[in-house]
């Protein structure tokens, strides 16, 4: 194993190396490029056996990748944003395929209006694909997400595609250090593809069709990819216990940051969780009993360990990189369901038990980080103080949007000189 400096996207690039990937359809969007250039780079030096065909659209792309891996080889695609619903229809099909590939999102904010930067509202458009997701933190994790991830789809217990998810910019074209595993290491946690009953021959054709079912047949169809997405959280633990005891690198499921005594805790996905581990090593510094709790798989959602991570602490701040206009952030309403399951469940209800120790946590929700927007320290100090004064007041604020008055006086000051002073909004 060596360890080099390289970008979010040479460590994927590295990832469908290693996996030895047999196929790759592509089509360029940034921020996912880099990816593409550099294993076109590699196959043509002869370091990499991969075909790879340039497509002439992302909606063509993934069509591609599911068919070759209907034959029952090891394929892999990236693309990002508006890409990501371009293919939008394919993303949804090919799961009933239950053909196993991987696709790297880079995540970017969607249009409109249009930016270049990252947020995870093109990853959360395909959570009820059928997909399952893996989010990442680090440039590592997304090299050590690739190896899981063709190991969790490729399990005869799964058999679905599976989305590897890094911001963009903020990892895909960050240098970090990465550790590189050997080819035969990852021989050893990867094993090589069998397509069990998927096959496709010319001397020996099957017919592999999509049916027009009706309201019977297609539930019982679509049940079976979700009993199949549902095993993968047993699976995806499985493979974490081996790929430490190999690697020695923790990938669980959920990933907890200074929680065996904590109060209070941050949950987030994505490479903000690393700021957000800067502030709880501040805030510890104060005096602070807090942690960061964040899910690396999101499909399917890993409501027990979350659970078992959140239960017992005062207070929880849901930090999301999502919005859905009329609703608010994903992971806040995942979380607040998972609140009142397990509680209607255990009776964990306030007034239930002898004390309210036994009340699940106060959960408070943000949305920030939309369009590439950075969340600072100051802001995760604030989050702190109003999960404090949440407790004290025994009530939970509104979900809100991180934002300042700084910004807003800014960005109001752009419309009054674009639109004219008789636009400025009241």
């Amino acid at each position: 194993m060596n360890t080099r400096l390289m970008t979010g996207n040479e460590a994927a690039g590295w990832g469908m190396r290693l996996a030895e990937v047999d196929y790759l359809p592509a089509f360029p969007i940034t921020p996912q490029t880099e990816i593409i250039e550099r294993m076109a780079a590699w196959i043509a030096d002869g370091a990499c056996g991969c075909r790879m065909v340039e497509m002439d659209s992302e909606h063509s792309m993934l069509t591609a990748a599911a068919a070759a891996a209907a034959t029952g080889v090891r394929v892999c695609t990236a693309t990002s944003s508006q890409g990501l619903l371009h293919a939008m229809e394919m993303l949804y099909t090919v799961p009933g395929w239950r053909a196993p590939f991987v696709l790297i999102n880079v995540s970017r904010g969607l249009a409109s209006p249009i930016t270049l930067e990252a947020d995870h509202n093109d990853a959360l458009a395909a959570a009820g694909s059928g997909f399952l997701q893996i989010h990442c933190a680090t440039c590592q994790e997304v090299l050590d997400a690739m190896l899981l991830a063709f190991r969790l789809g490729e399990d005869p217990r799964v058999r679905l595609p599976v989305m590897v998810n890094m911001d963009g910019f903020l990892l895909s074209f960050t240098r970090e250090p990465v550790h590189l595993p050997t080819v035969e290491a990852v021989r050893g946690f990867l094993p090589p593809h069998t397509p069990g009953p998927l096959r496709f021959r010319a001397g020996a054709p099957v017919a592999q069709a999509a049916s027009v079912l009706g309201g019977g047949p297609y539930s019982y169809f679509r049940y079976q990819a979700h009993l199949a997405a549902a095993q993968a959280l047993e699976v995806y633990r499985e493979a974490a216990v081996d790929f430490r005891d190999l690697f020695g690198r923790a990938m669980e499921a959920v990933d907890s940051y200074r929680m065996e005594d904590a109060e209070y805790a941050f949950v987030l996905m994505g490479s903000h969780a690393t700021k957000a581990m800067a502030a709880v090593d501040a805030l510890r510094l104060h005096g602070w009993a807090i942690g960061v709790v964040r899910p690396r798989l999101l499909v399917p959602f890993p409501a027990p360990d979350l659970w078992q991570a959140l239960r017992g602490l005062r207070a929880v701040a849901v930090l999301d990189q999502n919005l859905a206009p009329g609703l608010g952030g994903a992971l806040y309403t995942w979380l607040a369901a998972l609140q009142a399951q397990q509680g209607w469940q255990t009776g964990d209800r306030p007034g239930n038990g002898d004390s309210a120790a036994e009340a699940p946590p106060m959960l408070l929700g943000y949305v920030g980080g939309l369009g590439g927007r950075d969340i600072t320290l100051a802001e995760f100090h604030r989050m702190a103080e109003e999960m404090r004064q949440a407790v004290r007041k025994g009530q939970a604020p509104p979900p809100r949007l991180l934002y300042t008055q700084e910004e807003l006086d800014a960005v109001q000051g752009q419309l009054a000189v674009a639109l004219g002073d008789d636009a400025r909004p009241a």
